[in-house]
């Protein structure tokens, strides 16, 4: 069995891409590369974008520190918004001759599935190598997607979207085991209004034409990195299994609760940290609360301020704010305190909150 990682698409996903955004002070992708290893899959595959290429190369290398033998595949940038190569299903085109005739493994690289790979690879083998095997899951949680009609065997009947699912729906969450078979669906489904081919429309392709596709329901914790909430939801529970370790320097001072990772070159000083939460390499903490589920990353400065439920990125400073509360701080981006009223300056697509009593 091989693996095949979907970093190529773009679409209506956060920016920069969700697989480059860290989690628990890691890249996204960093999660199902090594789920894919605990699947004893060796062999992997990553379709990328000029856009996404370079930083999933850096990151990944050969894939030999993750346990992988990995290639990389380039998706026709031209092929996003339409055309043979665009969609999900077009990222599998692209790794038709890398796959042969091989079973394997599907995982978006913004996906992070934590606990379930190891069983979806092991109950396709034991349920003699099906045409498609999906994971799902809870459909209160399946946001915008897919649904899979499955019945009391576990067999999936059809593919829906929208509103109204039926009640025997499971939200098609995102991991997927193919045989062979799937690439003529592949070939074959509709596109959809985009242009674009996609997993699922494959899927209803191998049901209507007699293929056997089974569902594996999800166990563990499952969620895709595709806007900020979810970034914060995966780095809480990637937070909650951190081991405590302090690398860095802690001076008597400052108090660590619960389960706090301070790396190495970090410095926390006259502080309060309370896991989980992690502390990156040459961060300063200085005078501040750190609060729970709070990843600070590299060479972050952070003085005299509080922040929870938070993600901030490498060279951020916070300077005297607080508290700050579910939030996503960006690279080398500056929140310093202002004497009076807010001042900002805002990419595109930002999205601030404010309190009410900033307008008062």
């Amino acid at each position: 069995m091989k693996a095949l990682i979907l970093a190529g698409h773009v679409g209506t996903r956060p920016r920069p891409h969700g697989h480059a955004v860290p989690v628990a002070n890691r890249p996204v992708l960093s999660y199902g590369l090594e789920s894919i290893r605990k699947a004893g899959v060796c062999e992997t595959a990553i379709v990328v974008s000029a856009g996404s290429g370079a930083a999933v190369r850096k990151h990944v290398g050969t894939g030999a520190a993750f346990g992988l033998d990995v290639t990389y595949l380039q998706q026709d940038d031209a092929g996003f918004s339409s055309g043979p190569a665009s969609g999900l299903g077009g990222c599998v085109l692209v790794a038709r001759d890398y796959l042969g005739d091989d079973d394997f493994l599907v995982l978006r690289a913004d996906d992070v599935v934590l606990d379930d790979l190891p069983g979806l690879v092991a109950e396709f083998a034991r349920r003699g190598r099906p045409d498609a095997m999906a994971m799902v899951g809870d459909v209160t949680r399946g946001g915008e997607r897919p649904i899979a009609v499955v019945d009391g065997h576990d067999r999936v009947t059809g593919v829906t979207r929208g509103p109204g699912h039926p009640s025997s729906g499971r939200a098609l969450i995102g991991p997927y085991v193919f045989g062979p078979a799937v690439h003529q669906a592949v070939l074959s489904a509709r596109p959809d209004w985009r242009g674009a081919r996609e997993l699922s429309g494959a899927v209803s392709w191998l049901i209507t034409h007699g293929g056997t596709v089974l569902a594996h329901s999800a166990q563990g914790y499952w969620n895709t990195a595709g806007c900020v909430d979810d970034v914060l939801d995966c780095n809480r529970e990637v937070l909650s299994r951190l081991d405590p370790l302090v690398l860095g320097d802690v001076d008597d001072d400052s108090e660590l609760l619960g389960r706090v990772f301070v790396d190495a070159g970090a410095s926390v000083r006259g502080s309060r940290v309370i896991g989980p939460a992690v502390v990156g390499v040459g961060a300063t903490v200085t005078a501040s609360v750190i609060g729970p589920h709070t990843s600070l990353g590299p060479d972050c400065e952070v003085d005299s301020s509080m922040v929870e439920h938070s993600i901030v990125l490498e060279g951020a400073s916070l300077l005297g704010v607080g508290p700050l509360r579910n939030s996503l701080i960006g690279r080398n981006a500056r929140v310093v305190a202002e004497p009076a009223g807010a001042r900002l300056v805002l990419a595109d697509h930002s999205q601030v909150l404010l309190p009410a009593d900033v307008m008062s």
